[in-house]
């Protein structure tokens, strides 16, 4: 079920309905009413997705249970690579298998031998990259005692399949979100209303921003062997706002629907197309993911402390590992590599964690040097999200170097519709450098008289009306 579909829209009401008016009295109840809607909500695309959720919930809850009651070292660490293999699996079937195979393939060609690869005709499951990378987040902070192993088999399962971050995130740590499901809630009508306005503006983000951008994005990377080289450089700029406003937009719909079930999620995304390096960019780029691979893969491999190369390789690795998680192409090896080469010169000279606040924090504006800086780093970013968006390697590579073989100028860049998304994205940006000081998320408490809150937001609600594709395009990140 998608957050910008028609079914979306009579879904939320009623569970919002029955979840507050209905089964609110006893918190069992409630969370079992959790755990019945998101279950509906993830079968809605095939239902057969649903006994891989509910296997690997109950692999990782019988885990945890196994490793807290377990006194022996050994025993502990086979129930926790139990539960880091199944998941592991899962994604290595699902996902990789047909990658690996025709690597390989590919591999004893270039040695000489033809060989057809053997590859599985498998669906990839909606969003088993986010949810396994959550259960796994689980059994080894219980196995770190950083964390208890849940009774509650109900909360735990409702903890897994949360309908609202359990497609594209973000990707929840259990002590975090877990403990919400074991309390009681209690509904705050400004924590709802602040749900509502998240809701809107991750809507405007989807379906004008991201949508939008990506009828010329898609132009671009279709016709790059004939489209002009400014079309082209439209292109990655646009497949950057396209990108944000898809993933960042279903964050914001998350974080939106649960609060108006009394959950707060993590913020996934701080204002990263306004970093000023590209160390900055990942403290504020999909934070759930970039988190979670700095607690449970860089730093047990060392971190950064100790020699030099050690803190290389790490970064390296993390990188590579993170592009993987992407997705089964070396594409996203590439992009991953790329944003590796784009971090190493700030780790060697310890200008890693030089921006650590936001840009122009005491200003309206940022200085000279911080426009600069921003831009550099957006450029920089545009340049990988070609690697990112491109079918193979070798289109990226083509795609590149057509920007300066093709005519670079197009005078249809003067027409109205270039010139609306041009104006519906400088609105996006003014909206996004407001917020950048209000905890990262949408609000509008600043305006000081109620009436211009609400006028603003029935231009925001008017823009959607108008300017919204209304097609149940899928969210980017459902691939992953």
């Amino acid at each position: 079920m998608l957050f910008n579909s028609f079914e979306f829209a009579l879904f939320l009401p009623i569970v919002f309905l029955l979840y507050w008016f209905v089964f609110s009295k006893s918190l069992k109840v409630q969370n079992f009413f959790i755990l019945v809607v998101s279950y509906v909500f993830y079968g809605w695309w095939d239902w057969r997705f649903l006994s891989l959720i509910a296997f690997s919930s109950a692999v990782d809850y019988l885990c945890a249970l196994k490793i807290q009651d377990s006194s022996k070292e050994q025993n502990r660490k086979l129930f926790l690579w139990i539960s880091m293999a199944i998941n592991l699996g899962f994604l290595g079937v699902f996902k990789y298998f047909n990658f690996f195979t025709e690597s390989f393939a590919d591999l004893l060609k270039v040695i000489g031998f033809n060989v057809n690869p053997y590859t599985l005709n498998f669906i990839l499951p909606v969003g088993i990259s986010f949810y396994t990378f959550q259960t796994m987040s689980y059994t080894i902070d219980v196995y770190r005692k950083q964390l208890n192993a849940s009774n509650d088999i109900v909360s735990f399962f409702a903890y897994v399949s949360f309908f609202p971050q359990l497609v594209a995130g973000p990707i929840e740590r259990a002590i975090n979100l877990l403990p919400q499901f074991n309390v009681k809630r209690k509904f705050s009508y400004k924590v709802g209303s602040d749900g509502m306005m998240l809701i809107l503006w991750g809507l405007f983000k989807k379906i004008v921003i991201a949508d939008n951008c990506a009828v010329y994005v898609n132009y671009a990377f279709e016709n790059y062997e004939t489209a002009s080289g400014i079309e082209l450089i439209l292109g990655a700029v646009f497949f950057a706002f396209q990108i944000y406003g898809d993933f960042s937009g279903y964050s914001d719909i998350a974080l939106g629907c649960a609060k108006l079930l009394g959950f707060e999620l993590m913020v996934n995304f701080k204002t990263p197309y306004f970093s000023r390096d590209m160390a900055e960019f990942w403290r504020r780029w999909h934070i759930s993911l970039s988190t979670w691979f700095r607690d449970y893969l860089y730093i047990p491999l060392g971190g950064s402390k100790g020699r030099k190369s050690i803190a290389i390789r790490n970064t390296i690795i993390i990188f590579l590992v993170s592009g993987f998680w992407h997705g089964a192409n070396w594409t996203f090896i590439v992009w991953g590599a790329l944003n590796a080469l784009y971090f190493l010169p700030l780790l060697l000279f310890r200008k890693n964690r030089e921006n650590l606040n936001v840009a122009a924090e005491n200003s309206c504006f940022p200085s000279i040097k911080e426009f600069f800086q921003i831009l550099l780093t957006f450029s920089l970013t545009c340049l990988s999200w070609i690697y990112f968006r491109s079918i193979d390697v070798n289109n990226a590579n083509n795609y590149i170097i057509s920007i300066f073989e093709n005519q670079f100028f197009e005078k249809k860049l003067f027409s109205i519709e270039y010139f609306i998304l041009f104006m519906l994205i400088l609105f996006f940006l003014m909206i996004e450098w407001a917020n950048r000081l209000n905890g990262f998320n949408f609000t509008i408490y600043k305006i000081k008289y109620r009436i211009l809150k609400i006028a603003f937001l029935i231009f925001i609600a008017l823009q959607i009306f108008l300017f919204g594709l209304f097609e149940k395009v899928n969210f980017i990140y459902f691939q992953f």
